[in-house]
């Protein structure tokens, strides 16, 4: 069943910032739990390893009535050095998709509309907005204090291109961005590295040498703060399995997968999302849990096989309680829903409900 989002599609990025949450996420009602937390993430007590990750949380407000219904691990959205722009409105369109969404079929157009039914599947084109540091950081701190107990928060960052940078520049970004989140009071934190949102098919995660050095530079200004790096799909086994080996030896945990992008055109097959940049953008929901579910089984094999530690966090398509523990069979150590979570608040009560069913 779809509830109310509490990100509501039908606003704009900036009404949603000054008037959300909606829906249920804001009905002032606190689950309560039972008993003290007995999962670890990065040595956090949590009740439940499953929670929401960064995009649909974009203020103190969206995490605090987050935690209050059980996401036990939020992720407040991405931010950045300095203040960015959101795209303009629709950032958010319904996408229907007939069984999983193949990288085949994502080369194809897909008919985007303002309307969402079940199997839920949504793009979002965002360009990842930020407000300044002098701005964030303040919520961000508030968004860590209002976790209670056997709750966490991360804080989630990228670095952003300056005109006529350097890479060099960008990895600099990186650790200034890294450092900026960590004195807001962040415990763990995450590298955006997967963002197809903003209108590029360049994807910096999967220049496996780039990363690299990003990750050992932030690991270096931060010390012991667990580092996580947010991750695509990596079509290439021998690709991947390269990234993990070089970098897995680096990060403390890595979540995948983020979105597989597709052409988004209207019913009269124009370009559905206005302004430059826009006619791919990412898909996520239903139609990509096959990709996470995918991801996290090969990333949990290649840990094994080359006896590495770092946390797997399993992102995509969880919109019902079966496909948390999907995830968890496939050897996810926490899973996380974005859209899932956007048009059912209930869906950690649900999980957890199952999980002392299945007990």
């Amino acid at each position: 069943m779809l509830h109310t989002p509490f990100y509501n599609p039908e606003k704009t990025y900036q009404e949603n910032f000054d008037q959300g949450p909606f829906g249920a996420l804001s009905d002032g009602q606190k689950i309560p739990r039972v008993g003290k937390p007995t999962k670890s993430f990065f040595k956090h007590a949590v009740y439940l390893p499953f929670g929401i990750p960064a995009g649909p949380l974009i203020t103190s407000k969206f995490v605090a009535t987050a935690f209050e219904k059980g996401f036990d691990i939020c992720v407040y959205k991405t931010v950045r050095t300095r203040a960015y722009p959101c795209h303009a409105w629709p950032n958010v369109l319904g996408v229907k998709i007939r069984g999983d969404l193949t990288i085949k079929k994502a080369q194809e157009s897909l008919l985007g509309e303002s309307s969402y039914s079940e199997p839920l599947s949504i793009t979002n084109s965002f360009g990842v907005p930020s407000m300044s540091p002098d701005w964030w950081q303040e919520d961000m701190a508030r968004a860590v204090r209002s976790a209670g107990e056997g709750q966490v928060l991360v804080g989630s960052f990228q670095g952003t291109k300056k005109e006529g940078g350097t890479a060099q520049d960008l990895i600099e970004d990186y650790v200034l961005a890294a450092e900026l989140v960590v004195e807001a009071g962040a415990k763990i934190v995450e590298a955006n590295l997967s963002c197809p949102n903003e209108g590029t098919t360049d994807l910096l995660c999967f220049d496996t040498e780039r990363v690299a050095k990003i990750a050992e530079k932030i690991k270096n200004k931060i010390g012991d703060i667990p580092l996580i790096l947010k991750l695509a799909y990596f079509g290439n086994e021998g690709h991947l399995q390269d990234f993990v080996q070089r970098v897995g030896v680096i990060a403390d945990g890595l979540s995948v997968i983020n979105t597989i992008p597709a052409a988004i055109i209207n019913e009269a097959g124009e370009q559905a999302l206005p302004g430059e940049g826009r006619l791919r953008s990412g898909v996520c929901g239903a139609g990509i849990k096959w990709a996470g579910l995918e991801m996290v089984g090969r990333v949990a094999a290649l840990r094994a096989a080359n006896n590495l530690t770092f946390s797997i966090i399993g992102v995509g398509g969880v919109t019902t309680s079966t496909d948390f523990f999907e995830y968890q069979a496939a050897g996810a150590d926490v899973s996380m829903s974005a859209t899932g979570a956007m048009w059912n608040p209930f869906l950690a009560q649900e999980i957890e409900k199952q999980k002392n069913r299945n007990i």
